[in-house]
């Protein structure tokens, strides 16, 4: 007898992009239908091609398609959908959209929206945390609007400190403040931030401790009481609080210290009640962490986990959303090998990461042993100015740290995207620098660090003929192989700094 893999029949996908893509394929493992919501900036995206029935919602703007919860139950309802997983971003994180899946009768993959509603206060959930005794950093638990009393906690903890958003999320409404005659302007700022972001100008006060690593613990929880911890996540590369390459296991961290964070981590998603896939957030330095904050869904890097310890964290969720148990145990899940994340996006990094939209005019996947990409790229798809850069994720796993990261620099230059600018350069000038080869990393890295030289940025002039060599090399490529070549000519590469340039190097091919 087959042993019983989901209670879920139909399952509707409110989200786009790479995660829209990962979600129906692991559903589809699991023999559950899947239903793809669009907006008209999406009628030819992946995901709608790769679902068993689509469903239009709106607009390209976000607050009328992806953001809006009516569409969205429309769209379940109208499709027969029993089910809805929200994916990362958009409403992944909003407690009255789960609250309204379940007035409504359908399942929300995720947590309650109880859940959702305390670990996304920052006051509440650190209050929470501290009865729990789980650590926290130092500093205010009450939310604070007088300033006067904001610089009365930064005293009472000593500089340097950091002022944020109580209501906050995606970096905004965070200002760091180094001495006190800083901190008038520094809150002003903040809380003006905070009011037009948020509608709320509470903020609160905590200890800025550096150096510094961000190192995330994932939890498992099914409705039964079981609760799982997986190990952890490096994620202290980022730019302006946003992580850009995450790893597991973290480098340095020992056992010792990984079983602290585990508990910890169990403990507070025990405090919340928590079901579902989730991640503890610390900020950990020296042996000791504190916690930052409790991510209600699933994330982004999740994939890394998934490859050092054996798990399919989708098809946990829509296990456990249907009912069923966990079905292993953190002993039965032991840390196999390394697995990064490089978060591949449509930005310039020689021009500050800005935004790169358009159609895509040819792309090449890498691929070989070790490699996983989670991509929204398909013949047609551009990149659209409404939504997240995001255009995939590249993961890979190998035995040892060294392997893993060799086998990123190997799919990275395997990777080319022509019609927008990408993320690649600046993960492969990253991944050739020697402290983070070493693992001496921390969240002050991208400050201290400039990975990149702008000056070292292509002109127009060369990017149209790079993109010329490549897309005749691929022709020439098809024509000799043909003819049954066995050398075939690169016609790029890539420095250690990130500067293209053509090179008369032989490609070995098999024939046969």
């Amino acid at each position: 007898m087959r042993a019983q893999t989901s209670t879920i029949r139909t399952l509707l996908i409110a989200n786009r992009g790479e995660i829209a893509v990962r979600l129906i394929r692991g559903a589809r493992d699991l023999g559950i239908r899947t239903v793809a919501v669009y907006s008209e900036a999406d009628v030819t995206a992946r995901h709608v091609r790769l679902s068993d029935a689509a469903q239009l919602i709106g607009p390209p703007e976000p607050a009328a398609s992806y953001l809006s919860i009516d569409a969205i139950l429309n769209a379940a309802r109208e499709s027969g959908a029993d089910a809805i997983h929200p994916g990362y971003g958009f409403l992944s994180e909003n407690a009255d959209f789960a609250r309204a899946c379940r007035d409504a009768g359908i399942t929300f993959v995720g947590p309650s929206p109880e859940a959702i509603e305390l670990m996304g206060d920052k006051i509440e959930s650190r209050r929470t945390m501290q009865k729990a005794g789980v650590p926290i950093i130092p500093g205010a638990i009450d939310p604070i609007t007088d300033p006067r009393e904001a610089r009365d906690i930064a005293e009472q903890v000593g500089y340097p400190v950091v002022i944020k958003a109580a209501a906050g999320g995606g970096g905004r409404g965070i200002r760091t403040v180094e001495a006190p005659d800083e901190f008038e302007r520094a809150i002003a700022q903040a809380q003006d931030e905070a009011r037009t972001a948020f509608a709320s100008d509470a903020v609160f006060v905590e200890k800025l401790i550096r150096p510094a690593r961000h190192i995330e613990i994932q939890v498992v929880g099914d409705q039964l009481g079981n609760l799982v911890a997986l190990g952890e996540r490096e994620c202290s590369i980022q730019r302006r609080r946003q992580k850009l390459v995450e790893e597991s296991p973290a480098p340095g961290v020992s056992p010792e210290l990984r079983l602290r964070m585990e508990e910890a981590a169990l403990t507070a998603a025990a405090a919340c009640d928590y079901t579902s896939t989730g991640t503890v957030e610390f900020l950990v330095w020296d042996d000791q962490f504190a916690f930052l904050e409790m991510n209600t869904r699933l994330q982004v890097e999740h994939p890394v986990t998934e490859l050092v310890r054996g798990v399919d964290l989708v098809q946990d969720q829509l296990r456990i959303a249907g009912g069923l148990p966990i079905g292993y145990t953190r002993e039965q899940r032991p840390i196999r090998g390394w697995a990064m994340e490089c978060r591949i996006t449509a930005e310039d990094p020689y021009r500050d990461f800005s935004p790169s939209v358009g159609p895509i005019a040819w792309f090449r996947e890498p691929g070989g042993p070790g490699v996983r990409l989670d991509s929204m790229l398909a013949r047609g798809v551009g990149v659209s100015p409404w939504y997240d850069s995001l255009i995939g994720k590249l993961i890979t796993w190998g035995e040892t740290r060294d392997q893993c990261i060799r086998r990123m620099q190997r799919a990275l230059g395997e990777y080319l995207i022509l019609g927008v600018s990408t993320s690649v350069p600046f993960h492969q000038a990253l991944l050739s620098e020697q402290r983070f080869l070493d693992g001496d990393i921390d969240t002050s890295y991208l400050e201290e660090h400039q990975v990149l030289d702008p000056a070292d940025r292509p002109k127009a002039s060369t990017r149209a003929a790079i993109a010329a060599a490549v897309f005749f090399h691929t022709q020439g490529e098809r024509a000799e192989a043909e003819r049954g070549a066995t050398t075939l000519r690169n016609p790029w590469a890539v420095s250690a700094r990130g500067r293209r340039y053509p090179v008369e190097q032989g490609w070995r091919r098999t024939t046969g």
